[in-house]
């Protein structure tokens, strides 16, 4: 007698040997991981690119952009190194076209985002890795800039602890970035809040609230430094200090920065000393003396005030010759500063050496 059971089972057999006979695509599809990085110390790259004819790696440590291979399923691939301990920038090119890699979410943050990062950390760790200490809280704010009539972008490190500490009050760094950069590369990339972390845990800076601004105030590069600090005076320092327990004494506050947010810093702290008694520049588009002139004219009065001005550029930097210069203005005013001529060129590792030597001297 039919039970009806004879199709089902047989349907079943059927389902069976096709899925036997199908290719088990998973297995077989070729990795596009990127960036692998072995214990060795050697990092593989790769990229899925069907239709390009050449592609390369180019990396911020060092050699020549390495010619990448195609291979299975249009994986293109190479592996490079050893790469030292560090966070390094770098790029795909393909046919020409630079171009982050997709198959790695850190990305340099940048006005015109074109480079991955590779976080190799140290052993032992280096200032700027993650370490098992306390660490701060980072707040992203957007606010309406009154000076500038627009929306802005904002990031406030608060040390370990702020939370705990309700009667406590903070010094504060503004800590700005170089051309092309945002608000949020100081993080991201420089990895300040890491840094500011590991000094005060080893007891070597002092507890500090950080600001990190947009420094693209203007739409152009024109009046761009005279928008960025009204900017800063007249709606950041106000919502700094209104929404975070800080100190407002110039003996409580930095303005430091790199390569364009040094030139920045240089110009509006030393014009405006009774705000700022802490200025910093790390190989700096450092100002004209036009730029700073009062300061300049009244040498024994800025002097005075200052609590530090520290300058740093590296021996290989393009902006050299600009800092030398500005420092040969200050030695002839006899204005007090400290100046550091070092190895390195004009990039981010040097940047963060710089951050880790200045903050321990702040606010001492």
């Amino acid at each position: 007698m039919y039970t009806g059971r004879r199709p089902s089972v047989l349907l079943t057999i059927l389902v069976a040997v096709f899925a036997s006979q199908m290719p088990v695509v998973a297995q077989r599809r070729a990795s596009t991981r990127s960036p692998e990085v072995a214990a060795d110390g050697r990092v593989t790259f790769r990229l899925r690119a069907p239709k390009a004819t050449e592609v390369v790696v180019a990396g911020q440590w060092g050699g020549e952009p390495a010619p990448m291979t195609k291979g299975e399923e249009d994986v293109w691939s190479v592996t490079v190194g050893p790469v030292p301990a560090g966070v390094w920038e770098y790029s795909f090119r393909v046919d020409g076209l630079q171009m982050i890699d997709p198959g790695n979410p850190a990305i340099k943050p940048m006005r015109e985002p074109r480079t991955s990062i590779l976080h190799i950390p140290g052993r032992p760790p280096s200032l700027y890795d993650f370490q098992d200490v306390p660490h701060g809280v980072v707040h992203c704010h957007s606010y309406f800039s009154k000076s500038l009539g627009r929306v802005r972008e904002l990031a406030v490190y608060t040390p370990p602890g702020y939370d705990r500490q309700a009667d406590a009050r903070f010094p504060t760094l503004y800590l700005q970035h170089g051309s092309g950069d945002n608000q949020a590369t100081w993080v991201v990339h420089g990895k300040a809040h890491w840094i500011l972390d590991s000094l005060i845990a080893q007891g070597k800076a002092r507890p500090m609230v950080m600001v990190m601004m947009d420094g693209h105030a203007a739409l152009d590069r024109q009046g761009n430094t005279e928008a960025f600090e009204r900017d800063l005076l007249q709606d950041v320092m106000p919502f700094v200090e209104a929404n975070y327990r800080v100190k407002t004494a110039a003996a409580d506050r930095c303005i430091a920065g790199l390569s364009m947010g040094g030139g920045q810093s240089l110009t509006i702290g030393l014009n405006h000393l009774d705000r700022f008694a802490w200025v910093a520049g790390f190989s700096a588009s450092a100002p004209s003396r036009e730029a700073v002139a009062d300061a300049l004219d009244d040498p024994a009065a800025t002097s005075r005030k200052l609590k530090l001005l520290w300058i740093a550029c590296g021996k290989d930097d393009f902006l050299l010759k600009r800092n030398e210069d500005f420092i040969t203005l200050l030695k002839d005013k006899g204005i007090e500063h400290e100046w550091h001529l070092t190895e390195g060129n004009h990039s981010w590792p040097v940047w963060r050496g710089y951050l880790g030597e200045l903050a321990p001297k702040l606010f001492q």
